[in-house]
């Protein structure tokens, strides 16, 4: 599912964010990145999702290469556009991976309501706090039943009940 293969990261300059990362991760699998604050996890994530230019290797989402056929591998990753309502929002994802009506209106009832988010959907996104971001931009990725769910740092903001709810669909 997600191949990343000799991938470094040097920024301008010469610091070097990465070196030489190899992994794979089938689908199915959880996987997380530990470490302290500049070791390089938002940076390898970035360059997953495709939106960071890398220095060397290769990352493969589902056999399509992040820097070859970038709308094949960008079609697993979200992005969150804050000038939208949050259902505008969660409607452009829904008509961008061909969600039916039926199945998008009960996809995003089912996660807004667990989420508690179904009131503020009608509100710009720029208004939302944090922690309502990372609902909307979760509530985004299930919505679709992606093959691969790139998730940085997902439970910062999080309530208590919203984290346990996010557990719990993660397993």
């Amino acid at each position: 599912m997600l191949t990343i293969s000799h991938y470094t990261k040097t920024y301008p300059g010469g610091k070097t964010a990465v070196e030489d990362l190899s992994l794979h991760i089938p689908a199915g699998e959880l996987c997380g990145f530990i470490g302290h604050n500049g070791a390089g996890k938002t940076t390898t994530l970035r360059a997953v999702a495709g939106v960071m230019s890398f220095t060397q290797g290769t990352i493969a989402i589902d056999g399509h290469d992040v820097r070859t056929d970038p709308v094949a591998a960008k079609a697993v990753t979200a992005f969150l556009y804050e000038f939208m309502s949050g259902i505008d929002y969660l409607n452009l994802i829904a008509d961008l991976y061909d969600i039916p009506a039926r199945q998008r209106e009960e996809r995003v009832r089912l996660y807004a309501d667990a989420f508690a988010l179904t009131g503020d959907l009608g509100s710009a996104i720029a208004s939302y706090s944090h922690g309502m971001k990372q609902k909307l931009a979760i509530i985004s990725a299930l919505i679709r039943k992606p093959k691969l769910l790139i998730l940085d740092e997902p439970f910062v903001g999080l309530d208590p009940a919203a984290a346990h709810l996010l557990k719990g669909e993660l397993r």
